[in-house]
């Protein structure tokens, strides 16, 4: 099976364990963290959503019974079923105590990748296990070849190609996501690709920009009202999550709601159900809930004004879009790509950047982040001649610097902790610190010289 030299060698890898038996957990921990980088374990197979949504899993070995009494392994087909869902990249081994073929069988039709029967031969589980690994990898390598020809992931920089990494993971569940990014970043269009790749992409996508709406008209726009409930309600109309059923809906600009309209909210998603203005039963609503703010929340949390309570419940899972300024690899791409956009908008013949108006593109600051630059460039499909956009017809001439705020470093500060921590967890492992951190070893190393980690 295995030769000293492979046994004393630790594969690059993200193991899951999922067991309701601890002991099995600790047996099974203590033999692969000897062959593989990273082992996690788990007793309870829920928990797996939130694992595989903030991490790249290479495998997953899966008990396929979890309560006595029930040895069918239906209870592991139903949560290999979710798995592949989620992460259809993750190879999945099945365990079973039972050795039934006919259900080991129909775990393989279902995707799993292989089954091992308890007790566990360990050179065999081992091999079993990088086999597995190796099919993940190749699995994630046509990943990023989709993530490439897809429109919506402009940019090559691993800060976007991570976010939209996670929303991938995250569009085939129904988990509450929170986009977090300053204006600009493309929050509404990552919501709208979130629910395009979701199983109600046939169903309403509801965005309300909850910024614009005052208080006085808060919960008759989303949460509908009855007749006669107020002077101008003539007629029985239905809100915003109402509107929305079996579909999504998109609370923008949530961080902006006031504090006595937060519980309001929390009410209708904890409850699953909306109460219309003068009516007294409620309505129950089937809605994937996703929200956006550029706001930091947990500072709003600390300063209480943000409910806690709240915050945790949309946020199952966080995606942060980058700025542009933090996306130097990707201005050029951005721009060719929104400007194909306009000249298919307005039914131009071909247009080019001439080479300074490309110079120019690299070195604005773009503060408004993609919607400046789109701004932009249609401005200049507009005024442009032969075919050709310069600098004056961009609006550009004057280079904005972009010039840190008091925000900005703060976060410059929690990102460093986050770096320092991450890197004395790995005890200063370059490559598994980047992996953890989602980025590649040279984005580590330029972040470490920043900050003047050693």
């Amino acid at each position: 099976m295995l030769d000293n030299e492979q046994l004393m060698k630790k594969t690059q890898a993200n193991i899951v364990v999922i067991d309701d038996q601890e002991d099995i957990l600790f047996a099974v921990k203590m033999l692969l963290k000897k062959h593989f980088e990273t082992i996690h374990t788990l007793n309870n197979p829920k928990n797996v959503v939130k694992l595989l949504s903030e991490n790249t899993i290479d495998v997953v070995l899966l008990d396929m019974n979890y309560r006595i009494g029930f040895e069918d392994g239906r209870e592991g087909l139903y949560l290999l079923k979710e798995i592949k869902t989620l992460s259809p990249k993750t190879a999945i081994i099945l365990m079973t105590a039972f050795g039934k073929l006919e259900t080991a069988v129909e775990g393989l039709k279902i995707g799993a990748f292989d089954y091992v029967l308890k007790p566990w031969e360990n050179d065999k589980l081992v091999f079993t296990i990088k086999q597995a690994v190796e099919e993940s990898r190749r699995e994630q390598k046509k990943a990023n070849k989709t993530i490439t020809n897809n429109p919506f992931f402009i940019g090559n920089s691993e800060l976007i190609k991570k976010s939209y990494s996670l929303a991938e993971k995250v569009a085939k569940t129904d988990a509450n996501v929170l986009i977090l990014g300053e204006n600009g970043t493309g929050k509404f269009v990552l919501a709208q690709y979130i629910h395009q790749q979701s199983d109600r992409k046939d169903k309403a996508f509801m965005a309300v920009d909850l910024g614009s709406l005052s208080d006085s008209i808060f919960e008759s726009e989303l949460f509908g009202y009855a007749q006669g409930a107020f002077t101008d309600a003539k007629t029985n109309t239905p809100g915003r999550f109402e509107l929305a059923q079996n579909g999504t809906i998109f609370l923008d600009e949530i961080g902006n709601v006031p504090l006595h309209l937060q519980s309001k909210l929390l009410q209708v998603i904890q409850s699953k159900t909306v109460t219309r203005l003068g009516e007294s039963k409620p309505r129950p609503l089937n809605v994937r809930i996703i929200t956006a703010t550029n706001l930091n929340l947990k500072e709003e949390v600390s300063q209480k004004t943000f409910r806690e309570d709240l915050y945790y419940r949309i946020n199952t899972v966080e995606i942060v879009l980058p700025a542009i300024r933090n996306r130097l690899e990707d201005k050029i791409p951005l721009a060719h790509f929104l400007l194909q956009k306009m000249i298919e908008k307005y039914e131009r013949n071909p247009i080019v950047f001439d080479d300074k108006a490309l110079k120019k593109i690299e070195e604005h600051a773009w503060n408004g982040n993609i919607r400046e630059m789109e701004n932009k460039i249609e401005r200049a499909i507009i005024l442009c001649e032969n075919n050709c956009i310069s600098v004056s017809d961009l609006d550009l001439d004057e280079i904005i610097p972009y010039k840190e705020s008091q925000d900005d470093l703060h976060l410059s500060n929690i990102e460093k902790m986050t770096i320092q921590k991450i890197l004395t967890k790995n005890h200063h492992n370059i490559s598994k610190s980047a992996e953890e951190l989602g980025l590649s070893r040279a984005a580590l190393y330029r972040r470490m010289e920043k900050f003047d980690l050693k």
